[in-house]
């Protein structure tokens, strides 16, 4: 029996752990999801463990070279970014993996403006909206205040999928889409790191910067493997589009952070954009991907949760909602905010206290808090495509399975024309296809992706 040529993914959310492997032509043979308990940091924050992570990679890697039915010729990494792993002169870890919500020592900011220019200026130059750790880069300035006697051993910082990468290989290198994810590392308008960066000397903790196609051939117990350099989550699942798609095109894409990419807008990013949440991701060519975000994901399940409470529902009940044209026009007709958001930083009307007493149904609350969230998401939809020539729409991510979600965005966006992409593999595919050099054509995200095209609500209005 011949053996099934594999590319192994492992796919690292902050929560879901997964591990897929496809074959030649990018069909799913296997997928396995874990979760891994957290571990702390030297304050007793939550963070990654990342021997759990190393083990867990091991143990699956090992496994499938050990089965017969298989025969493993590529492995490539997504995660999440924002992450940083500092390793000193043996390769040893020196750090925990730092949580990228950790909060960062405002005496710590302030020295990093006072010597670098204003919040504004920064995230504007290095189109990254200002957030302590999440700014990746800024973990290593804190490290070199705060930290010196740690910083000063650091012979190379990798970002996480590029870890994961040197598990296999031991080479450091760095790669565009880990460097441009809001970083606070990359000026794009130079197309270089950022002054701050060589102020600081932080650029020599950086490996050489390889294209995110890269891949290096090694020897494992006898068996030629190709091994990715690894690839930044959102820019992986914005991949297969890119790659089979001519015409220009938004993809939102749904879950914790709803991200609305648009790799069609190369414009530089001005004050406007970052106050309301844009930035720019990068593309694996190095080019700029115009983006906005807000955390509607994580909104959502606080309000769910509140709401379940509320009207004494079980949780889960909420995924069984439909959308009701009735209690929707209803709503629209005394059109207010009743809720008070906790985790998004968007400008919008500010109220004291949720206030629930108007709505007599959980179904009812249920379709004012999409109304809601819908205004923050139009909003940002709409930033993320200035001024470019934008006809289609792709929506992936979880909120595709939520019926008022997307019969909203239908309503909203008829202008366009707007798809529900249906994939469980989202960044995996991406990392799995960009070191292959298999061309791909238009059919390629009818077959892998479930689209569906939304038709526009005709309300009588």
């Amino acid at each position: 029996m011949s053996k099934k040529k594999v590319t192994i993914v492992f796919d690292i959310g902050k929560t879901n752990k997964k591990f897929f492997l496809f074959d030649k032509n990018y069909k799913e043979v296997v997928r396995e999801y874990t979760e891994l308990p957290l571990t702390t940091d030297e304050d007793g924050y939550p963070t990654e463990d990342l021997a759990a992570l190393q083990n867990w990679i091991k143990d699956n890697f090992n496994a499938i070279l050990d089965d017969e039915n298989f025969e493993v010729k590529a492995i490539n990494f997504s995660t999440y970014g924002a992450s940083f792993v500092h390793l000193d002169q043996k390769g040893n870890v020196l750090t925990p993996l730092y949580n990228y919500t950790k909060p960062m020592d405002q005496e710590i900011l302030d020295l990093f403006y006072e010597k670098h220019g204003s919040k504004l200026k920064i995230a504007r130059e290095t189109a990254s909206p200002q957030t302590g750790m999440l700014n990746s880069g800024l973990q290593l300035f804190w490290l070199k205040y705060k930290h010196p006697e740690v910083f000063k051993k650091i012979r190379y910082s990798l970002h996480l999928p590029q870890y994961l990468s040197y598990l296999f290989t031991g080479i450091c290198v760095s790669e565009f889409t880990s460097i441009g994810c809001h970083t606070n590392l990359w000026d794009y308008d130079k197309a270089d790191y950022h002054d701050w960066v060589y102020e600081e000397g932080i650029d020599a903790l950086l490996g050489p910067i390889v294209p995110t196609s890269a891949s290096i051939n090694t020897s494992y117990r006898n068996k030629k493997i190709k091994i990715g350099v690894g690839i930044h989550d959102s820019s992986s699942a914005l991949l297969p589009y890119i790659l089979s798609k001519k015409e220009p095109f938004l993809l939102l894409s749904t879950g914790t952070w709803s991200i609305s990419l648009n790799p069609f807008n190369d414009e530089s990013l001005t004050d406007g954009d970052i106050e309301n949440n844009c930035l720019n991701y990068m593309r694996i060519d190095g080019k700029r991907v115009k983006a906005s975000r807000f955390f509607m994901g994580n909104e959502y399940k606080i309000q769910v949760e509140k709401l379940c409470a509320y009207y004494g529902k079980e949780y889960g009940f909420h995924r069984d909602v439909q959308f009701d044209q009735d209690l929707y026009l209803r709503l629209m007709k005394n059109k207010n905010i009743y809720f008070r958001f906790e985790g998004i930083i968007l400008k919008r009307k500010m109220i004291t206290a949720t206030d629930l007493n108007s709505f007599a149904t959980f179904e009812e609350a249920y379709h004012q808090l999409m109304i809601e969230l819908m205004d923050l998401q139009i909003h940002t939809i709409t930033n993320a495509i200035g001024n470019s020539e934008i006809k289609n729409i792709y929506i992936d991510g979880g909120f595709t399975d939520n019926d008022v979600f997307m019969k909203l965005m239908s309503h909203h966006f008829q202008h366009y024309n707007v798809m529900s992409t249906h994939s469980p593999l989202g960044s995996a595919l991406g990392a799995s296809m960009v070191i292959s050099n298999k061309k791909i054509d238009e059919t390629f995200l009818q077959q892998h992706y479930q689209m569906k095209v939304l038709q526009p609500l005709i309300l009588n209005l």
